[in-house]
């Protein structure tokens, strides 16, 4: 890690006290080149001037760098600029003190401005000088918490339903423990669990809950803690049963069926959920949404629409707002589905829409199944605020 930019003052002092010898002085002409014999030969240099070997200017100015990358500002210097005066000559056998004075810090660009300055071992000033210096910051590491750190548990509301079916047992391939949610298919959801436990990989429990209330939707994420330990995947797949019906015959009650169950299960479940999310820095949340967004409306789908755009946006603002946490949020739009949501669509109309898409065939409960599974692997770490369409290309962006 470079050094903390944060803790370096105006005023801040290093310095290096370096004796110059005639190794010093090869070294500097085989790396450099260098070879004037006012360097390097005594009997030229008696001859000048100066009576006696005159040392490298830059070779005393290089230890500036020295106190600069490793003592102030340190590991992580970026030496930008330097100018300097030469005000006397360096012999050999001269003790060099080099220091380095923060003169001004520049925060937004993470600068420096540094006097420099070399005295001898009679206080003479050798160099004077000002240099800038920037310093650089490394990637922070991330703090995630190991896979075996946290639990390996889904919730998966709606779990009965045929979608839910399907998304708790790819869960469970995956490795997660599954809580398999419902609210009044208890046989069912009882058959998921048994299906799962006896299939050696992972473990399930099947949970009555309603959860478009505040009490069901602790119940559900309790149960999900006394159990397996905890919750690191939530799947808000729960949805009301679909009753088409023209604006005049619509109640509001029934838009807010269709809310209560999408939208506020779908918040009161991420509420309780996301504090251990987030102190885990891990999570993954994925909300079912629909085709029924894209493209040309389904006449007489008003509440069951206007719901699922809710939970997308809704989708959007909590990607943003929990990133930081380590969470992600995404959705999964199906298209017609092979699932008893569809049981009072005529079998004609079905088959139309399955001419007109492109893969000659509706979603079955496997294909949206596979694209939560994904969603919450691993591999899908870096992947919040989207929105995978799996509709046979029936409504491409």
């Amino acid at each position: 890690m470079f050094k903390d930019f944060e803790a370096i003052s105006v005023g801040d002092t290093q310095a290096l006290v370096k004796t110059i010898t005639e190794e010093d002085v090869r070294k500097f002409v085989d790396m450099t080149g260098d070879d004037n014999p006012l360097h390097v030969d005594r009997a030229y240099a008696e001859t000048t001037p100066f009576k006696d070997i005159v040392v490298h200017g830059m070779l005393g100015a290089s230890f500036i760098s020295t106190v600069i990358g490793t003592k102030l500002p340190g590991k992580g210097a970026l030496w930008v600029s330097q100018n300097m005066e030469f005000l006397s000559p360096v012999r050999l056998g001269d003790v060099l003190t080099i220091t380095c004075t923060v003169q001004k810090k520049h925060e937004r660009e993470r600068m420096l401005e540094l006097d420099t300055t070399i005295v001898n071992q009679n206080r003479q000033v050798v160099l004077a000088g000002q240099g800038k210096v920037k310093v650089l910051a490394t990637t922070a590491p991330e703090s995630q918490s190991s896979t075996s750190d946290r639990p390996r548990a889904a919730i998966v509301t709606g779990g009965a339903g045929g979608i839910g079916r399907a998304i708790c047992l790819h869960l469970a391939q995956a490795g997660y423990h599954v809580v398999v949610n419902y609210r009044g298919q208890a046989g069912r959801a009882a058959q998921i669990a048994s299906e799962i436990n006896e299939g050696g990989v992972s473990r399930a429990i099947a949970v009555q809950a309603d959860i478009s209330t505040p009490e069901g939707a602790q119940k559900l994420y309790q149960a999900a803690r006394s159990e397996f330990g905890g919750v690191s995947v939530l799947v808000n797949n729960a949805s009301p049963h679909i009753s088409p019906k023209a604006l005049g015959a619509t109640e509001w009650s029934d838009i807010q069926q269709q809310i209560d169950v999408q939208v506020k299960g779908a918040f009161l479940m991420s509420r309780a959920c996301v504090p251990e999310m987030a102190a885990n820095r891990w999570g993954r949340i994925v909300n079912i949404t629909s085709q029924v967004l894209d493209g040309q409306p389904s006449v007489q789908w008003t509440g069951y629409a206007m719901a699922k755009g809710a939970l997308a946006v809704f989708s959007n603002y909590m990607a943003a707002e929990l990133g930081p946490q380590g969470i992600t949020v995404n959705c999964v739009s199906p298209g017609m589905c092979e699932t008893g949501l569809i049981g009072d669509i005529p079998e004609k109309a079905q088959l139309m829409i399955a001419r007109q898409t492109p893969l000659r065939r509706l979603a079955k409960p496997d294909d949206v199944a596979a694209a939560v599974a994904y969603l919450v692997s691993e591999e899908a770490g870096f992947i919040t605020g989207e929105t995978i369409a799996v509709n046979g290309g029936m409504a491409m962006r």
